[in-house]
């Protein structure tokens, strides 16, 4: 399962590379909130970067955990903006080796390397702040990836990390933070998120000849399922910005 997900992640990066098509998409679905700068390929937007910043209260040469990083932008931005040291970890060895080579841009003391958020690695209590945006949902077992999220951290860190919940149901969000022995210390709705997804799926469907042309047939073909499954929940979809912290 995993290392399925991590080939069709790593066909994506390497798609996505090769084409600014993608990111022009992205750019038009988030207006003046596009952060260009990290090279978004997911939701995360300014507001959502100031948020994390503001949530984090990390201090310079604190270490910041990346957990699902993709291609490194948004923990490379976080860690230059705190002067801290970061680790990013996510499944597919191209996104890494992208990430890798963005270091030089932002001049942070980073490293980066493939692994699992359930099995991260990393030693217990090393991390003064953690991040998890848009990757838990890959996670074989939510359950237990906050649970190795929680160990990495330090007594009194954070881990922000977005989720979403229909609206009227209950989120088991709550239940998993005390499973893995941490405190719900903030939950921020992103009421802009759902209408974001709206506009950019609909502009994957009307570029799809595009798409296909500059990312290839099969690329394509799972962004436009990817939109065409997900376009009719997101009017009843909720999305949040979770701070935990470890006591």
């Amino acid at each position: 399962m995993i290392t399925q997900l991590a080939s069709q992640f790593d066909a994506l990066h390497a798609a996505r590379a090769r084409s600014t098509l993608p990111a022009r998409l992205y750019e038009r679905a988030m207006g003046d909130d596009y952060p260009e700068e990290i090279a978004a390929a997911g939701s995360c937007d300014w507001p959502l970067l100031e948020l994390m910043a503001t949530r984090l209260r990390m201090h310079p040469g604190q270490l910041l955990v990346d957990a699902g990083c993709g291609t490194g932008g948004i923990g490379l931005w976080l860690a230059r903006a705190f002067a801290a040291r970061l680790t990013g970890l996510d499944i597919s060895p191209v996104a890494i080796e992208q990430a890798t080579i963005r270091r030089a841009h932002f001049g942070v003391r980073a490293v980066f390397r493939v692994a699992e958020l359930e099995n991260t690695g990393l030693p217990d209590g090393g991390a003064h702040g953690a991040v998890c945006v848009d990757a838990l949902s890959f996670a074989t077992d939510r359950g237990n990836a906050l649970r190795e999220l929680a160990r990495i951290l330090s007594p009194g860190a954070r881990l922000v990390v977005t989720r979403a919940a229909r609206h009227g149901a209950e989120p088991l969000w709550e239940q998993q933070a005390r499973d893995a022995q941490l405190v719900v210390e903030h939950v921020d709705e992103r009421p802009a998120e759902p209408a974001m997804w709206t506009r950019l799926y609909q502009l994957w469907i009307d570029h799809a000849d595009d798409l296909k042309r500059e990312l290839g047939a099969d690329q394509a073909a799972n962004m436009l399922h990817e939109a065409r499954t997900r376009l009719p929940a997101l009017p009843d979809r909720r999305a949040f910005l979770l701070t935990l912290r470890r006591p």
